[in-house]
């Protein structure tokens, strides 16, 4: 009898269904497996690359921007790579850090809202089963350790970019160019990347993320500049 078929099972035999043989269910499987390898589900990666791409980007503009306001009022080559040392390993920490705190609490608030979601549905218990089921399917719940460490990494790598740039170059005006031209020509290599897997405008992606770096750089070392012009004894 229907009604004593299990919740999500619907008895097809009452009705005259034969079922399928072998080599249209192998066929069948193959089809699901091509349409799966096609239908890829881009917003299954948007956490990892949303922490890779800031992590990458926040390296190579703060540690380029640090290196850049130090060179504003200090000519010493080394001078420049202690501060951008310095600026690479405190700001892989703290990325690391506040990734993990952050994705954490995301992670937590989105379980108790599925545990709400299931306690105020009022389902009998193997319906609750299959709600849980699809909550899973329908959310992909972050991992905050993966994010902490995509974002310390790519914060490294990034801040590699500045740092080797000006690490063999004594004249202090082309060392100041180079970094700035290296540090321009890797924002848009992190903007065609982020855009290549995220599948978005490549365009868009790269003066996004150029024009904001160009930016802090300036900013960073103006401001530093009209201070060490000030008087101030550095």
């Amino acid at each position: 009898m229907a009604a004593n078929t299990p919740c999500g099972l619907v008895s097809l035999n009452h009705v005259g269904v034969v079922p399928k043989n072998e080599k249209e269910m192998e066929q069948n499987q193959t089809q699901m497996t091509k349409d799966n390898n096609t239908n890829i589900d881009y917003t299954q990666r948007a956490q990892w690359l949303r922490a890779a791409v800031l992590g990458a980007n926040d390296g190579l503009v703060s540690v380029a921007s640090l290196m850049m306001g130090v060179g504003a009022v200090k000519r010493d080559v080394k001078a420049m790579l202690l501060a951008g040392f310095a600026g690479s390993i405190a700001g892989a920490c703290g990325m690391a850090i506040g990734e993990f705190v952050s994705v954490y609490t995301q992670y937590e608030v989105e379980v108790s809202q599925m545990k709400r979601d299931m306690d105020m549905s009022g389902y009998k218990e193997c319906e609750k089963v299959e709600f849980e089921m699809r909550m899973e399917k329908r959310r992909t719940l972050p991992n905050p350790m993966h994010a902490a460490l995509a974002s310390a990494l790519s914060f490294t790598m990034g801040a590699l970019v500045p740092l080797l740039s000006a690490a063999f170059i004594s004249d202090y005006k082309i060392r100041l160019l180079v970094v700035v031209a290296m540090a321009s020509l890797a924002l848009v290599i992190i903007g065609i990347l982020g855009a290549e897997l995220g599948k978005t405008p490549k365009l868009w992606s790269c003066v996004r993320v150029l024009v904001g770096g160009w930016m802090a750089m300036a900013v960073t070392f103006g401001l530093t500049k009209s201070i060490g012009s000030s008087g101030l004894e550095l």
